[in-house]
């Protein structure tokens, strides 16, 4: 198993973008027997409509049915991995709620599946999600895989939010001084404590925190600070 483990893991970290590390790991998950597969990322900015991306070798017209039907809000999947971490399997069962959703992925050859979230503590949510179309998941095999798909879920997450944060969400590029403004900010502290506590003028305080609010695109100091905690900037 550490054999195993050591091994996927050097071939997914010598992957550069997010496209080259996911067609890797679906490589593994196939030889697992899967002949899909999909990660999705959720980002919590903006906090009115929080920001989706996703990587999957599904077939283009079900992409499309997905996307077209606006399934991404019904999917039962998606819900269960917005509030827990552990592993969830395709069934009618938890499909109850979305008849056609699931009668629509059978009919692209998406008949089981199994599916995994993760969670950074800046909110930032990843799901692995592994489907076939032939072959029903047993107990027996989910466990004699059990710590494979643990290890793949977490790696995929590691792998894949850094990279796609990096090439798909811009990121502002805040100095220094600027992140310390937001981080006081942050504390509560007004600009004149920030100017006491920095031994600089509340002038200065505040042309660094109104840099900050417009490389953020926002419109005043609360909402800058709380898109640059949510970004993980502070």
């Amino acid at each position: 198993m550490e054999a195993w483990l050591e091994e996927q893991f050097c071939l997914l970290e010598t992957q550069g973008s997010s496209d080259a590390f996911f067609k890797e790991l679906s490589k593994i998950t196939n030889a697992l027997g899967f002949d899909f597969c999909a990660y999705g990322l959720r980002v919590p900015y903006p906090l009115s409509a929080p920001r989706t991306e996703m990587l999957n070798n599904y077939p283009t017209i079900w992409q499309q049915t997905y996307q077209a039907k606006n399934y991404l809000t019904v999917d039962p999947t998606v819900h269960h991995g917005m509030s827990s971490q552990l592993p969830i399997v395709w069934s009618d069962q938890v499909f109850a709620q979305a008849p056609e959703l699931m009668e629509d992925a059978r009919a692209f050859g998406l008949e089981y599946g199994w599916a995994q979230s993760s969670r950074q503590a800046n909110g930032t949510v990843g799901m692995l999600t592994l489907a076939r179309s032939a072959d029903m998941l047993t107990p027996a095999e989910l466990e004699r895989y059990r710590y494979q798909l643990l290890w793949l879920t977490q790696v995929a997450h590691h792998g894949l939010s850094s990279r796609i944060t990096t090439e798909k969400i811009d990121m502002p590029d805040l100095s220094m001084r600027e992140l310390e403004m937001l981080k006081w900010t942050a504390d509560g502290k007004t600009a004149e404590e920030i100017a006491t506590i920095l031994n600089i003028t509340a002038r200065t305080v505040n042309f660094h925190i109104s840099q900050a609010m417009r490389k953020l695109d926002v419109v005043n100091k609360t909402a800058a600070t709380v898109k640059a905690a949510l970004m993980g900037m502070i």
